[in-house]
């Protein structure tokens, strides 16, 4: 039972209790590697997913073994898909005019985001914030950034990103006060993610000022 009113597919725990595991990874997938999901709910579809492993959603109870296997891998061939259509299409990919679901502002944050962290780093960094881990694959497929430093990033990214939200769901699976505010918690996790990157910002805005 969740305790706000998102839409169904922003609900990590809804999206879970609909398409089980296998939904779970079309949409890590497609969240990663093709630009029409950079809406879709990542951290706290994987959230949901670690606590649906512990036995935390009724009739949703995908083994663990397998989430921490597959979240990842999905996860990386998502990103490197990404990053081979920014590769093959290029520059010309982000000149579009904004759309509904396109705004130049997405890929802006993006290409600011490497420039501020260096590429490894940005790669990483990047799993955890919506929206960022999203357009920053093709980005980076679309500079002069080498597959070999986007492939050996993006699979350390993965792992931290998919095994890490996950886990942290599963040990909280068993709590029932997080069962019945799930959607709660998962939207904290989120949160908690991005605080190592809000830091860094609040520290590079004060050295502007400066």
């Amino acid at each position: 039972m969740t305790t706000l009113a998102l839409p169904a597919l922003l609900d990590g725990q809804h999206l879970v209790e609909t398409f089980g595991l296998a939904g779970l990874l079309l949409i890590v997938f497609a969240e990663t590697g093709l630009l029409v999901g950079f809406f879709l709910p990542g951290d706290s579809l994987l959230f949901s997913a670690g606590f649906a492993a512990a036995g935390g959603i009724p009739g949703v109870h995908p083994p663990l073994a397998l989430v921490l296997l597959l979240v990842p891998l999905v996860a990386i061939a998502g990103a490197q898909c990404g990053f081979l259509i920014g590769r093959k299409a290029g520059p010309a990919l982000f000149e579009r005019e904004d759309s509904r679901l396109f705004k130049r502002s997405y890929v802006t944050k993006a290409d600011e985001f490497i420039e501020r962290y260096g590429e490894g780093k940005a790669i990483v960094l990047a799993r955890f914030i919506p929206i960022v881990r999203t357009f920053l694959n093709p980005l980076a497929g679309a500079t002069d950034i080498s597959a070999r430093t986007f492939f050996l990033w993006n699979c350390v990214g993965g792992v931290l990103w998919g095994v890490g939200i996950s886990l942290i769901g599963y040990f909280l699976g068993h709590n029932q006060f997080i069962g019945k505010n799930l959607e709660v918690f998962a939207l904290l996790i989120v949160a908690i993610s991005v605080l190592p990157i809000a830091f860094e910002l609040l520290k590079a805005r004060r050295r502007r000022t400066v």
